[in-house]
């Protein structure tokens, strides 16, 4: 099985949510479940069964993440070859030839995708075509909105 890409940042991420659902989260509703419990009959509780509901959630978001992990291959873009291509985890500054407007983007796994945090996925469309390309080339891609063409200001190896 192909091994899913990921930047330190996304792995560090991963690997304190995984801590705080195992040392915070799991106790707390397991301690949730003994309680509702302790109140005798769980077929018209609705507290057990929260409980419960929220416990299911908690492992199969352990059992998630902890998948991810170790199916992953961890990309330090401080680490890459700095030879002016667009990659997995570069920064890219990038110019709209429609509008001028200008904006930045970090090339991220799909699992660290935001783009509040102007982190786009590598499966994205933009990521699809940035990649490869370096400084000045023109990308071009299908939009919903129709084609959208970018000039590559900048490609940054943070």
């Amino acid at each position: 099985m192909d091994k899913t890409p990921i930047t330190i940042n996304g792995s560090e991420k991963l690997k304190e949510e995984l801590k705080i659902l195992k040392s915070v989260e799991r106790p707390e509703v397991i301690a949730a479940i003994a309680e509702a419990r302790a109140q005798g009959d769980l077929s018209e509780n609705a507290e057990y069964d929260a409980a419960k509901e929220k416990q299911g959630f908690i492992e199969g978001r352990i059992a998630d993440i902890e998948a991810k992990l170790s199916n992953c291959i961890i990309i330090d873009p401080a680490e890459l070859q700095k030879d002016g291509r667009c990659v997995f985890g570069t920064t890219v500054v990038i110019q709209d030839l429609d509008s001028e407007d200008e904006v930045e983007y970090q090339i991220v796994g799909d699992d660290e995708a935001d783009i509040k945090e102007k982190k786009i996925s590598i499966s994205s469309p933009l990521a699809k075509a940035l990649i490869g390309k370096e400084n000045e080339d023109i990308a071009e891609f299908e939009s919903p909105g129709g084609l959208k063409t970018y000039e590559i200001l900048k490609v940054k190896y943070l």
